[in-house]
């Protein structure tokens, strides 16, 4: 590659003495493998200061949860890292109507949040995923959203990835609530009805 077309400031930035800066963290492994680790920008900072790349813990908690599609951490020098989740909405469907409840009840709702607060409970003290990642990594408050994050609301870009600034821009509102003292309990009216909104859809 010898630049970008017309864009002398974006070449600068990436094209550096030979190299090619892609924004990818990374590490060789002792067998001599590239290990990447995450982006860069996607950084999270904790009230001390400590960075840390959430991707891996947002990729675990998906693949291990049948209840999570898609799940995006934040923490700008906050208190406690906090999570944006889109539930999946077919495996709660399902679990639903085997235990004959429904998403217009309360009773639907919470047993629904249930199962999101248990599988992001396997990766603290006690839980399967025990230690996986330091606990102050994980999410303290979490917001259910209304949506996905596709193509079309522009979450997503078109290889495919969460383009995490605007999804927080997106969610503005369920991100300032997220740093109220109702967030930190999962069973709050306002997951509640975006749960039953995305449900509904």
């Amino acid at each position: 590659m010898v630049g970008y077309w017309n864009n002398p400031e974006a070449t600068s930035e990436v094209l550096r003495d030979g190299w090619l800066h892609t924004g990818d963290m990374g590490l060789i492994d002792a067998d001599g493998f590239l290990v990447v680790l995450g982006r860069f920008k996607s950084l999270l900072i904790g009230s001390d200061g400590e960075k840390y790349s959430p991707e891996g813990i947002e990729e675990s908690i998906v693949d291990c949860s049948a209840y999570i599609d898609q799940c995006i951490l934040y923490n700008n020098q906050s208190a406690y890292t906090s999570a944006l989740i889109v539930p999946n909405v077919a495996n709660i469907k399902r679990s639903l109507a085997e235990n004959n409840l429904s998403i217009d009840t309360i009773g639907g709702q919470d047993a629904a949040l249930r199962l999101i607060n248990d599988a992001l409970n396997e990766y603290k003290k006690g839980g399967k995923y025990d230690g996986l990642f330091p606990e102050r990594w994980l999410p303290a408050a979490v917001a259910i959203v209304p949506e996905g994050f596709t193509e079309e609301n522009h979450l997503l870009n078109s290889t495919m990835k969460v383009v995490r600034g605007k999804v927080i821009e997106y969610f503005a509102e369920e991100m300032k609530h997220l740093y109220s003292p109702e967030a930190k309990n999962i069973f709050n009216d306002k997951n509640r009805k975006a749960l039953q909104q995305i449900m509904q859809r």
